[in-house]
């Protein structure tokens, strides 16, 4: 597997992996966990897919396996800034305001939405490997540009996994069911550096 990260402006280097990223995301989010997001018959593109937006994408055999997308708290895009500030500004129908107790807008703190990885990749150290540099891309990037800390709305269970690569991941805000796919969610944190170095395999 390998990590590839570009924003909207070099794209084209990389042949169609934006889009293989985003028909797996069309896949993950409305296929399987029936959210009612914009998308087509393969596609998921929503309004934070813009230039100010990264994307850290992984590939396995030249196909497009796992990615996630980032920005900085500070982005502006016509109406919308990030996610979870237009969410507590009560722009989003399906995050509720209280996700967290106010926004932060600081070029320190990037926001990173997105994230999914293939159910293709079966076996836990796949889905590990993977998860792993997709966050390492999302996390240079950041640092690349000034950026010292990670935040996602993310199901809680990705706290543990952030932990077991490493990550001084924790939880900022207070745990919701979302009622459309059953799944608990919370605003996670963390440092862009790890804590500790992976252990070789």
């Amino acid at each position: 597997m390998q990590n590839i990260t570009f924003n909207l402006t070099c794209l084209h280097n990389h042949n169609d992996a934006f889009w293989g990223y985003l028909k797996l995301r069309k896949h993950f989010f409305v296929d399987q966990l029936g959210w009612d997001i914009p998308h087509d018959d393969q596609f998921e593109m929503d309004q934070y897919d813009t230039p100010v937006a990264w994307y850290s994408l992984v590939l396995d055999r030249g196909q497009v396996v796992g990615g996630a997308r980032v920005m900085p708290t500070t982005a502006r895009w016509g109406q919308h800034s990030y996610m979870l500030k237009d969410a507590v500004d009560g722009k989003l129908l399906d995050i509720p305001s209280e996700v967290l107790d106010s926004a932060v807008e600081s070029q320190g703190l990037w926001e990173c939405t997105r994230l999914v990885v293939s159910d293709g990749l079966t076996t836990h150290a796949q889905r590990s490997e993977c998860l792993s540099l997709i966050v390492s891309g999302l996390a240079e990037t950041a640092a690349s540009q000034g950026g010292t800390e990670l935040m996602s709305l993310s199901p809680l269970a990705l706290m543990r996994a952030l932990r077991q690569l490493g990550y001084d991941a924790g939880r900022i805000g207070e745990p919701y069911l979302n009622p459309g796919d059953g799944r608990k969610y919370a605003v996670l944190s963390m440092p862009v550096k790890r804590r500790t170095a992976l252990k070789a395999a």
